[in-house]
């Protein structure tokens, strides 16, 4: 995995189908590697990017498992829409966060990196295909 080697391990809940789905799998890796970033962040950026990124990056996740438990496509696609747009968000607040020179150059790279990887086909961008498929 991309955000520094994490895994995901056995969910303790027994297997949930969302917890099957890598992009979920994924999404929480990202959430573990933006707290452990903003940890480092100055007290003053508690209430600013700290907050905002830690939030946008469990909407990721919940977005995905809330979605799976939509009965329509076209419901499941919606919070599959809303977890892009957090992933959006994440992406953005890092590249100001490394202007600000809160973060370095890895931290940005490594995070555009799994913004990228979890948005693609494969992931979420297949999920809400195939939702919207979905009668």
């Amino acid at each position: 995995m991309n955000v520094e080697g994490l895994t995901t391990e056995e969910s303790p809940m027994g297997g949930l189908g969302y917890e099957r789905l890598d992009a979920w799998k994924r999404a929480i890796q990202l959430a573990h590697y933006v707290y452990r970033i903003t940890k480092r962040f100055p007290r003053e950026e508690l209430f600013g990017l700290t907050i905002q990124l830690r939030r946008a990056a469990v909407s990721v996740a919940a977005n995905i498992a809330e979605g799976t438990s939509r009965s329509s496509g076209k419901d499941q696609a919606r919070f599959f829409e809303i977890a892009f747009g957090s992933l959006n968000e994440i992406a953005t607040m890092f590249h100001i966060a490394w202007g600000e020179q809160l973060i370095v150059q890895e931290d940005l790279d490594c995070v555009r990196r799994d913004v990228s990887d979890i948005g693609r086909i494969r992931m979420l961008s297949g999920l809400r295909r195939t939702a919207l498929a979905r009668k």
